[in-house]
């Protein structure tokens, strides 16, 4: 056999063998990166570059953070580096407000546990158990620091939970809720408390 026929052998048999690889691929559906949602600290400056500017990296807002819910970005977060979030989704913030007392700068301020705004909780009712028939839960509404007044239930006691204006964004309903793809997360007050979807 001459070497170009050999050649040619095996990269036609290559491009046949790589070929339901390369169909599959183009046929899977596009995957994106789950969103994060990190919040501030109760009682933080509203604007992220004031906070930003203020907080100092000292990190004695988590020290004094009973449930260590108060994380703190790394040297790659650039502008952000050394200041303090929270990520409902493995330690929400429970509205102690000792982050507020202890800190030395304006970066968190002591405020009224029902003026808090860390955002407000978000919906999914496409995922939600109890509002896909898949069952009663109601752990979000159980947790809620704030009462009936930020979540309840849809009336007619049907168990699907309905996120009030009083909602203050302290992310214990994400924390506890039992589904694995999280229905309810925190976000801007301006996203509003039921997820949108588009067709």
């Amino acid at each position: 056999m001459k070497r170009r026929n050999f050649v040619s052998s095996v990269l036609g048999s290559t491009l046949v063998a790589s070929l339901p690889f390369a169909v599959a691929r183009l046929l899977a559906p596009e995957v994106h990166a789950r969103e994060i949602h990190h919040l501030l600290p109760p009682g933080a400056l509203s604007n992220l570059d004031a906070f930003n500017d203020a907080c100092i990296g000292c990190g004695v807002c988590g020290e004094v953070c009973p449930p260590k819910c108060i994380q703190f970005y790394k040297r790659d977060a650039a502008a952000a580096a050394q200041t303090p979030f929270i990520d409902p989704e493995q330690k929400a913030c429970t509205l102690c407000g000792k982050c507020m007392e202890v800190c030395p700068t304006k970066a968190l301020t002591v405020t009224a546990r029902n003026k808090i705004d860390m955002g407000i909780a978000q919906i999914d009712r496409s995922a939600c158990y109890p509002w896909v028939d898949k069952g009663i839960c109601g752990a979000c509404v159980a947790i809620c620091p704030m009462g009936e007044k930020a979540i309840g239930f849809k009336m007619w006691g049907q168990y699907q939970p309905i996120v009030k204006k009083a909602c203050v964004g302290c992310g214990l309903c994400v924390e506890i809720c039992p589904q694995p793809s999280l229905p309810i997360k925190i976000v801007a007050r301006s996203k509003g408390s039921i997820t949108g979807h588009s067709i």
